[in-house]
């Protein structure tokens, strides 16, 4: 089995970010955001502080696993929080182990390197795979006041 690479992008890898990014969106069968907005957004992200990227390879081949980290101080935990978003492994690398080992890096990053305190993700629930990856490494929709955890979202703009 080949080597598993992880490691967290540098501002003169926004290129390889963002072809990952835009591979990711025509994935999902989008047609925007476009790709001139996936580019500003890398630029402006990757070198703001709260923001990491991380990309992941197969041996060693080129970047084919990106996943965004943000950060943010959360009242709850008294802490850091990080929001892992977008982990995205090109179809060729699936089923390699990359997908866990990007999120294995990331929640290491989080808590050590970022000293956050926890890690939050949403996940379509069609999407089988992902979801008992997640499962499989803790994350969950129970909490400790009984109920189920529900990540909502509400876009605020024309498109609303």
């Amino acid at each position: 089995m080949k080597q598993l690479r992880v490691w967290v992008a540098s501002a003169s890898e926004a290129a390889e970010v963002t072809r990952l990014l835009i591979s990711f969106r025509n994935d999902l069968g989008y047609d925007w955001p476009s790709d001139q907005s996936f580019s500003d957004g890398v630029a402006e992200l990757i070198g703001d502080g709260s923001t990491d990227y991380l990309l992941g390879a197969v041996g060693d081949g080129p970047a084919v696993g990106v996943c965004q980290l943000r950060f943010r101080y959360g009242l709850w935990q008294a802490g850091n929080d990080c929001l892992l978003e977008d982990l995205f492994v090109e179809e060729a690398a699936r089923g390699s182990g990359l997908g866990r080992a990007m999120t294995l890096f990331a929640i290491q990053h989080a808590a050590s390197t970022r000293t956050s305190r926890r890690i939050e993700l949403d996940v379509n629930e069609a999407n089988v795979p992902a979801l008992k990856l997640y499962e499989s490494l803790g994350f969950g929709i129970k909490n400790s006041h009984g109920g189920r955890d529900l990540y909502l979202r509400r876009n605020l703009g024309e498109d609303s």
